[in-house]
């Protein structure tokens, strides 16, 4: 649902000379120290990359479902830590609030996380719950008008950064489910909140990932999401069909990269006195990339759209989900063989690439459960 294309592409020609301009210079900057530079968090924040997806009504620019993942795959023909750093608070540090909070809650938080001026993060998994959400121990103990937050949460994006976290916590402590479940909003500087140092990771270096710590952490009971305690999972599951839609857009983006990439090697690359672009292996790798990455843009625009017209896309979005991440790892693969030896050199970008985007396959969901998921809904 593109509502006004011509501004709609304005936006997106911005994007497209950030990328340009801008993030591909820095990419080997940002591998090195493990950050992002200021100026490049000031060029995003006054573009209003961090309200992509936050109502109008509250600073955001309000983007539809199609509108979104255009973007993001604009936006990831750069490193996807660019993204990553933005993408909590367009995702799921804000999306909780937007889907589920209350009028007070999203006038206080949402202005401010469209800005740029805090980031969110959402705090789900724990050192012995993932995927199994509703096993996860973190709990929240009501106590007169607070609660009290005890628990650890791990792999946190964004943790390092964020002034608000959404976080999972089971207020009905005899629950062994999700329905015992509720969502909080918490402030960092809650007295009892602390955030590990950053996690050293395969790849993605500059988006960082941590630990969170919650002791006696006193909450205000006005400050769990929707007012309603039992309803975090049901908060956590919204937020996650929106979430596994983009990254599949994310995925994408990604994928277009790594074909250039290669494309542009396999034109300029000699072997046997002629560009090994005229090989056919190489053209039937760079054919299957091809045809992957069309099938997968094709996928994540159409249940984009299905969410844009108000249908139900958890299984659309799961699909899209285990397609693209799967697929932008073969293409990545291919990518690095056609780049040779030199594709396994750390200078070379398909190899940050190749190690980046492996994270796709584990996070938001891990392919396995994307496939228990489809599986779910086609044998009802």
């Amino acid at each position: 649902m593109i509502r006004d294309s011509e501004s709609f592409n304005i936006l997106l020609d911005t994007v497209a000379r950030l990328v340009r301009e801008k993030l591909i210079p820095r990419e080997t900057e940002v591998t090195d120290t493990d950050e992002i530079p200021d100026d490049l968090l000031t060029a995003m924040r006054d573009m209003g990359l961090f309200g992509l997806t936050i109502p109008e009504t509250y600073g955001g620019l309000g983007l539809t479902s199609e509108e979104e993942v255009l973007t993001s795959m604009a936006l990831c023909y750069a490193s996807p830590v660019f993204r990553s750093r933005i993408g909590t608070n367009t995702g799921i540090g804000a999306q909780g609030i937007v889907i589920d909070g209350t009028d007070a809650q999203k006038k206080k938080y949402l202005p401010r996380l469209a800005s740029g001026e805090i980031t969110g993060s959402f705090a789900l998994t724990e050192p012995e719950s993932g995927s199994d959400a509703g096993s996860l121990k973190t709990s929240a103990r009501r106590d007169d008008e607070h609660y009290v937050l005890n628990g650890s949460k791990r792999y946190i994006t964004n943790a390092p950064e964020a002034a608000v976290f959404t976080v999972m916590a089971r207020t009905d402590l005899q629950s062994r489910d999700a329905r015992g479940v509720s969502a909080f909003i918490v402030d960092r500087d809650t007295p009892g909140l602390t955030v590990g140092p950053y996690d050293k990771k395969m790849g993605q270096r500059g988006s960082h990932t941590a630990d969170v710590i919650f002791d006696s952490v006193r909450v205000p009971a006005a400050n769990i999401i929707g007012g309603q305690e039992g309803q975090g999972f049901k908060t956590a599951m919204k937020v996650l069909d929106k979430a596994r839609l983009n990254i599949a857009a994310v995925c994408v983006g990604a994928a277009e990269r790594l074909l250039d990439e290669a494309l542009n090697y396999a034109k300029e690359r000699q072997q046997f006195g002629k560009p090994i672009s005229e090989f056919q292996l190489i053209q039937a790798m760079l054919a299957d990339s091809k045809a992957e990455i069309y099938a997968a843009r094709s996928m994540v625009l159409e249940a984009a759209r299905k969410k844009d017209g108000g249908d139900n896309i958890t299984l659309e979005a799961s699909c899209a989900k285990l397609f693209a991440a799967e697929m932008v790892g073969r293409v990545a693969d291919r990518a690095v063989q056609i780049h040779g030896g030199a594709g396994y050199m750390q200078e070379s970008a398909v190899e940050r690439l190749y190690r980046d985007v492996r994270l796709f396959r584990l996070f938001e969901g891990t392919s396995q459960i994307q496939q228990l998921v489809i599986a779910k809904h086609i044998l009802r």
